[in-house]
């Protein structure tokens, strides 16, 4: 793993944050109240803002500050089929690349997840799935299309998803075939449960959104 920068620690905490909604979409960011909650200076956090206002998670607006973005029904569809292409690359590519201590880094999400899903917990499932997703996709080397990835996550209404009854437990059935998969050296079969896992929780979100 290549060392991180200060902002790039603070990125990685607020699009975690984001994505498992601690902070709401339409939600105000004050760059003080985040500096101080993760004990950090201003300077990295106004640097990380920057940054994921460039991937799409942040909107930048002169008279409100840096909000969260909001979701857009009418781009989901593209965005889901864009994630299947690109998170299949980078998983395929990560295949063969995964250490020791990534393996093991992801069977224990795993194990987290399972729990958290055990006990309804949505907003750990949904932090512990964007872990899970980034360990395996940083082991394929290809910086590019993840952060084309990451722009695409920014625009995917996964806090939306994850209230939908019992998706959380069948999510971490989906991560369960993925890691399987990924542990036995199965290609076919980790495509096969990746591709399952993106798609599924869109086509149930689509199949009961009134907007």
């Amino acid at each position: 793993m290549k060392h991180q920068t200060k902002e790039e620690l603070v990125a990685d905490y607020l699009r975690e944050g984001i994505i498992s909604g601690q902070f709401p979409r339409g939600s105000k960011l004050k760059q003080t109240e985040i500096a101080e909650m993760i004990g950090t200076s201003i300077t990295p956090v106004r640097e990380a803002i920057k940054l994921l206002e460039a991937e799409g998670f942040i909107l930048g607006t002169s008279h409100r500050g840096a909000i969260v973005a909001p979701f857009d029904i009418d781009a989901a569809e593209e965005i889901v089929d864009l994630r299947v292409t690109l998170e299949c690359k980078l998983a395929l590519r990560a295949m063969d690349r995964l250490t020791s201590e990534q393996l093991q880094e992801l069977r224990d999400l795993q194990e987290q997840l399972e729990a958290a899903a055990s006990r309804g917990d949505r907003d750990a499932v949904r932090s512990i799935n964007y872990r899970f997703h980034e360990v395996l996709y940083l082991a394929a080397n290809l910086p590019q299309t993840l952060r084309f990835v990451r722009a695409l996550w920014a625009r995917y209404p996964f806090d939306l998803i994850n209230k939908l009854e019992n998706r959380v437990e069948r999510a971490s059935a989906e991560h369960r075939e993925m890691l399987s998969a990924i542990l036995t050296r199965d290609e076919s079969a980790m495509l096969s449960a990746l591709r399952t896992h993106i798609r599924a929780g869109w086509d149930e979100f689509k199949a009961g959104y009134s907007g």
